[in-house]
């Protein structure tokens, strides 16, 4: 049974705000980004600058205290390498419109998880006029659009389609399964590719906020993020000097896109209608 983008960080940001009145929680661990920062922006995290935190990039850190990032995945075009060549893969999420890829590409909901903070990202930096067009384009293109990234990768797996857009982790369990898919790392030569931390936020008042604050002490050290390298997931350090995962590129050979995380998580809600409407979800 597959588990949804709906269920998983949306999900929980939802629980975490009806419980704002008396908080159950000490500590959110997100996997995305845009889910926090809208907690933030509800008055809902409380600052905590961690000493564990030290040696992560400044732009990975909130400079209130409310976040600290840690190992990071990618979003990743995923292609079939039985139907696809490395020389045909598409290069830029923006090809996913191209009809030579008519009906053979799939995306998950993008109201949902990583592929809502990529899309409102996109929103963010290309701009309104240009996102309309491509996801219009997209529809038109008989794009599938399904529940989760897992399922995007079984698609292209099984050569159901034979493109799709899904986070690192996802490919890394079909390449150890010794699947036929491989992945480009999307938009390099322009806007760059879309890289989403962990993020770790104390919850404000927070019943065991002591407690909550040795966790994130201890999320935020080069040991876990070693083991979130090593683990299924494959997860980028983001801590210098620390091993990562083999099948992933490091963080220091690819160009990041540059991205003011707030700006995309003020998108969400906006970009999340409009595409909605677009793609009659």
């Amino acid at each position: 049974m597959y588990d949804t983008e709906e269920t998983k960080s949306t999900g929980l940001a939802n629980r975490l705000i009806a419980e704002k009145p008396r908080p159950q929680a000490d500590v959110f661990w997100s996997n995305e980004p845009v889910r926090t920062l809208v907690l933030k922006s509800r008055d809902m995290l409380a600052p905590y600058r961690s000493p564990s935190a030290e040696g992560i990039p400044a732009t990975l850190v909130d400079p209130e205290g409310f976040w600290t990032g840690f190992s990071a995945r990618m979003r990743v075009i995923a292609y079939n390498t039985t139907l696809v060549t490395s020389e045909d893969a598409p290069q830029s999420v923006f090809d996913l419109a191209d009809p030579k890829w008519r009906g053979q590409a799939a995306i998950a909901d993008p109201r949902f998880g990583s592929t809502s903070f990529h899309v409102a990202a996109l929103y963010a930096l290309a701009g309104d006029e240009k996102m309309d067009d491509f996801f219009r384009r997209l529809k038109a293109n008989d794009v599938k659009v399904v529940d989760g990234n897992s399922v995007v990768r079984d698609l292209v797996a099984r050569g159901e389609v034979k493109i799709g857009l899904t986070d690192t982790d996802d490919v890394n369990v079909a390449l150890e399964d010794g699947q036929p898919v491989a992945m480009v790392l999307p938009d390099a030569a322009g806007l760059g590719v879309p890289m989403m931390p962990n993020m770790v936020s104390l919850i404000a008042n927070a019943p065991n906020a002591d407690e909550g604050r040795k966790l994130i002490d201890y999320l935020l050290s080069p040991d876990v993020e070693r083991q979130l390298a090593q683990s299924e997931a494959v997860q980028i350090p983001l801590h210098a000097g620390v091993e990562g995962p083999k099948n992933i590129p490091a963080i220091d050979t690819f160009k990041p896109m540059t991205l003011d995380y707030s700006k995309a998580a003020n998108r969400v809600e906006d970009v999340t209608n409009r595409l909605a409407g677009i793609l009659g979800l």
